[in-house]
């Protein structure tokens, strides 16, 4: 999606990635298939572009520092390194007066036993290469601290107490090379099994909690010296706060609506960031519902053995569906393949077709929205 929308702007494209068959290897200009680190690599790729990044929080930041040496990079490789390990992340936000849920860091087994019993339950989350519920394990008691710490191979994690929760919201914001920053509007988010389900845009949320966290999001690019498309991830207490999850330092899942319902979509701001160009209006001009299509929409059932893709003209019978599809060669399940943004001239309306779609592919939860 980076790809193309840096395309429309009229730029070449050059990609490395480890693998061979990824969906951007199918629209970059070129493909340089590598390892990360790869220095050789690296200097391959530098040598042909004038401006390098990243759409995945977990890509060294070694190798964006590696890259700044003779190319623009954003984000640059300070911001991206805070943002990938959790301990770091809820240090920098603590340090700088962001409210978080109440943690603790765990890095050896005697950490354990520093965690007040009256913070459980909670949730063990690996300090680094966990998304999508990966590297995460929920918690009742100390013991299944240790279990869970243990289980994630004793490396660096947080643990995190649970909170009542009202909502989860997000906030996408751009920050460019002049240090102008804008937002696009707060993202509602419905999660299953860790991974996010549906994200409704606008949040169904008062206009005084909208305004504080694209306030929130701001600052925290700011602070972050921050160049390029964030994502903030909040959680909205029953009590009414607004507390910051994660940062995402890269455009996001939750923000694919922007490609059909705003004015400028995150991957099109992130190519303009890049390029030194003035960045785009983010109006939102149509209310917005995105969809996200998981491998196990391919097996009929959940004992099927063998995928199938799915009627995709039953879903293109929604009038106000656009369908996305990654090109991913294998659908797994849990493993995101695509999106359909479904669009209205109001939140219902936009909400009555996301179910339509729903019921259409099967996904569970249709009636939740």
């Amino acid at each position: 999606m980076f790809c193309m929308a840096a395309q429309s702007l009229g730029y070449k494209v050059a990609l490395l990635d480890p693998e061979a068959d990824v969906p951007a290897a199918s629209v970059a200009h070129r493909h340089i298939t590598a390892d990360h680190l790869d220095a050789a690599a690296l200097d391959a790729l530098a040598s042909c572009v004038s401006g390098a990044t990243t759409e995945f929080e977990n890509v060294p930041a070694a190798a964006l520092d590696h890259l700044a040496r003779t190319a623009r990079v954003a984000p640059r490789a300070a911001s991206v390194a805070i943002a990938q390990d959790r301990v770091r992340e809820k240090a920098f936000l603590d340090i700088h007066g962001f409210a978080v849920a109440p943690f603790r860091v765990i890095e050896h087994d005697d950490d354990v036993s520093g965690i007040d019993p009256q913070l459980l339950p909670g949730i063990v989350k690996s300090a680094r290469l966990g998304y999508d519920g990966k590297g995460q394990v929920r918690v009742r008691t100390l013991a299944e601290v240790e279990r869970a710490f243990a289980a994630l191979g004793r490396q660096p994690c947080v643990f995190e107490q649970f909170l009542a929760l009202e909502l989860e919201v997000s906030v996408l914001v751009a920050r460019d090379q002049t240090r102008r920053s804008v937002t696009w509007p707060v993202v509602e988010n419905r999660h299953r099994d860790g991974i996010l389900d549906v994200s409704i845009a606008p949040a169904r949320i008062a206009p005084e909690l909208e305004v504080r966290a694209r306030d929130i999001a701001t600052r925290i690019a700011a602070a972050l010296d921050y160049q390029g498309v964030m994502c903030v991830e909040f959680f909205l207490t029953k009590a009414g706060d607004l507390l910051v999850n994660e940062i995402a330092p890269r455009p996001h899942n939750s923000g694919h609506f922007t490609i059909d319902a705003c004015v400028t979509s995150q991957f099109e701001q992130q190519a303009r960031i890049l390029a030194g160009l003035p960045l785009g209006d983010t109006h939102q001009h149509t209310p917005a519902a995105m969809v996200n299509l998981l491998g196990d929409i391919w097996y009929a059932d959940e004992t099927a053995a063998v995928a199938r893709e799915p009627d995709w003209s039953a879903v293109l019978a929604h009038p106000r569906a656009k369908l996305h599809l990654y090109g991913k060669t294998r659908a797994l399940r849990g493993r995101k393949m695509g999106h359909v943004t479904c669009l209205g001239s109001t939140h219902d309306e936009a909400l009555a077709t996301a179910q339509a779609v729903r019921r259409t592919l099967r996904i569970p939860g249709a009636e939740r929205l």
